[in-house]
């Protein structure tokens, strides 16, 4: 009789959250005005918002706040051979807070049309990332075509550019990513041998600010009342060299003799040389602080050959017909015979490589990857990669059923402290240790 009445208990609940009226959203004001606000603390080895009293009144009026201490986590869960395990309800899970048991309070499936979901998609577009995007775009407007009626979703670039505010609107949706690519690419869509339109170079590419990026979109662009946030990232994350506290630098490295050497110092002054312009105020850390804050669940997708969790020598057999094959992005600004025999000298500098150089930039590449990896990861997410563009739609196709599969669980912590702190979460499924659960693994307290 217990479970029956709690069970009644979460349909109320349920049905009352799905029959408030989604709030007016307000538009998005000078999108990426929080990194301006945004000053890096020595002493605490952390990020920090600058505020004024000017800031402080302008955020108090455009930030909508709700007094709700609900926790809810996206949960996926899997069985022993990774697959999604269905059918599953509210009784069915377990909750702890600090090793505190929960009550559940509220429960959904992925799929219940009536939850929307509030989804951006941050696209890369710099020159890495061209031989990409056409399918990737494509890829996405499939995706909006599956988005439920109440779904929202906003586009942002790497250029820190909301192009597309959230919107139910598919067709503007679509539009606007078709615009995006006619920017870039041409609207005549021909390409030749290494992926570039053909032609004499792009009018414009993105700014690589991949991680500001993400940063500005967690900041600014969600509400209160957005049950469920979440975040597609699809990029190479290069900015990864400008945050503060780097975990992969351009330090030259020890034992480099000629040519090689001269190429890593030619690098490392590149690098020094833009530092002051592109160097961030936050390091990767914050940005696990901001997930975690705005508790989203955050896919990244990862352009290129995969090196990351495999082993050196594994790395290696990838690594040199890699080389061989691709054109740099930047290359795709340069006239189509220029560009073929630029390509020939980067291959027979392939070839030559010094092996000290070779093994430093795998493991460079090795450590971005990881990064983006262990972002998605925090939310309860995951990464993939796009090794060929033509896996895109796979992995967007891939993306929307892990949506539709998770569970929606939430609770009202029995600990009522605003302390700010940060709080421990687990959850189980009853009667089964061997089930993961995929969700978030901790959030922060209301501030004071």
């Amino acid at each position: 009789m217990t479970v029956f009445l709690h069970t009644i208990l979460i349909a109320l609940v349920t049905l009352s959250l799905l029959a408030q009226s989604p709030p007016k959203r307000k538009k998005v004001k000078n999108f990426g005005s929080s990194l301006k606000r945004l000053k890096w603390n020595p002493q605490k080895n952390a990020a920090e918002i600058r505020q004024d009293k000017k800031n402080a009144i302008a955020d108090d009026e455009d930030v909508i706040r709700i007094d709700t201490t609900l926790v809810s986590s996206d949960l996926l869960v899997l069985d022993r051979q990774g697959k999604s395990i269905s059918g599953l309800t509210a009784e069915d899970f377990s909750i702890a807070e600090d090793g505190v048991a929960q009550a559940v309070g509220h429960f959904f499936n992925g799929d219940n049309v009536d939850v929307p979901r509030t989804i951006v998609l941050i696209i890369d577009y710099s020159g890495s990332q061209l031989p990409y995007l056409d399918n990737s775009v494509k890829a996405a407007k499939l995706l909006v075509d599956k988005l439920g009626p109440k779904d929202m979703m906003a586009i942002v670039t790497d250029d820190v550019e909301l192009i597309q505010e959230f919107t139910t609107d598919k067709k503007k949706l679509k539009e606007k990513l078709d615009k995006l690519v006619d920017l870039v690419l041409g609207k005549n869509r021909s390409f030749d041998s290494d992926g570039f339109p053909r032609g004499d170079g792009f009018p414009r590419i993105g700014r690589s600010q991949q991680y500001s990026a993400l940063m500005a979109t967690l900041n600014e662009v969600f509400q209160e009342d957005d049950v469920r946030r979440i975040v597609i990232f699809q990029t190479d994350g290069d900015e990864a060299y400008y945050l503060r506290n780097p975990r992969v630098d351009l330090a030259v490295p020890p034992g480099l003799t000629g040519k090689s050497l001269k190429a890593a110092q030619d690098s490392l002054a590149l690098f020094q040389q833009f530092l002051p312009e592109r160097g961030t105020a936050f390091a990767l850390d914050d940005l696990y602080r901001a997930v975690e804050k705005q508790h989203v669940t955050l896919y990244t997708v990862i352009p290129g050959i995969r090196l990351w969790g495999l082993t050196p020598e594994e790395q290696l057999r990838k690594w040199q017909p890699y080389l061989m094959a691709q054109t740099p992005g930047w290359m795709g600004h340069l006239p189509s015979d220029r560009r073929a025999d630029m390509k020939e000298r980067l291959q027979k500098d392939a070839r030559n490589s010094d092996e000290i150089l070779i093994k430093t930039n795998i493991e460079r590449v090795a450590k971005i990857q990881a990064m983006l990896a262990s972002v998605a990861t925090v939310s309860g997410g995951w990464a993939d990669f796009l090794e060929k563009p033509e896996q895109a739609d796979a992995i967007y196709s891939r993306i929307f059923s892990d949506i539709n599969q998770r569970y929606i669980v939430g609770y009202y912590p029995t600990n009522k402290e605003r302390d700010g702190k940060r709080r421990k979460i687990e959850f189980k499924v009853k009667g089964h240790p061997e089930y993961q659960v995929y969700g978030r693994l901790s959030y922060f307290a209301p501030e004071p």
